[in-house]
């Protein structure tokens, strides 16, 4: 796959083959079973979280350029656990290959009470930073709900955005609204995401295996539309 492909084409070639993007029958934190199932887990070496941090940096570089994110990013946080190498590798890849100086912070899951001490690892929060937020997957936004207090109790930050690896396009469990859009609609900064469900299995219809088949059939196709009729937003 060419850098002349689409991120969407790129990035979806790059999940079937960390085999990050599996499919099957997968029970969600949501209860919902879901036919594919997405795991940031499978990034679980030195090229693959290069790779993924770099996927990162070049959606907010393109947000950036759009003028849908402010250049002077102060900091990325990834919120622990799978949000730390996400935000580390994302911090590089901005320094390294867009030439930001830019920050990584993540945050203990327990209050450390020797040492440097405090809840943040990496760069320390102060009033007025500007904080771009980095995760995987958000199917109800119960994360950001966790983390954003936990921000402001360091200081009065302001969170410029978040960005996912794929929005998944569902909506929440009591509303019609997708939780992207009920999370921009409740604390006013815009999410975005490397790519939605849609474009990944339009991409994986014209991605092959090593034997000539698509790796989403028909099969795998139908489910997931049939999913997303349910609960999609």
């Amino acid at each position: 796959m060419t850098d002349t492909a689409s991120l969407d084409i790129r990035f979806t070639q790059f999940l079937l083959e960390s085999k990050a993007l599996k499919f099957g029958e997968f029970t969600l934190k949501s209860g919902r079973k879901s036919p594919y199932f997405i795991n940031a887990g499978a990034f679980n070496d030195g090229r693959k979280i290069a790779t993924i941090g770099a996927f990162y940096a070049e959606k907010i570089a393109a947000e950036i350029e759009a003028g849908n994110l402010p250049k002077d990013i102060d900091t990325v946080f990834g919120p622990a656990y799978k949000g730390i190498p996400l935000g580390v590798s994302t911090a590089i890849a901005l320094t390294s290959a867009h030439g930001m100086e830019v920050g990584y912070t993540f945050d203990r899951k327990e209050k450390k009470d020797h040492g440097d001490g405090g809840m943040m690892v990496g760069t320390q929060l102060t009033d007025g930073m500007k904080v771009l937020l980095v995760d995987d997957v958000m199917t109800a936004g119960t994360a950001v709900r966790e983390v954003i207090p936990k921000l402001k109790a360091e200081a009065n930050v302001e969170v410029v955005g978040l960005v996912l690896s794929v929005d998944r396009m569902e909506k929440t469990k009591d509303s019609d609204l997708s939780a992207v859009k009920a999370v921009e609609q409740e604390f006013g900064f815009p999410v975005f995401a490397i790519a939605n469900v849609r474009e990944i299995f339009e991409a994986g219809r014209r991605i092959n295996t090593a034997d000539g088949t698509p790796y989403v059939t028909d099969e795998i196709k139908a489910a997931a539309d049939a999913y997303l009729e349910r609960y999609g937003a």
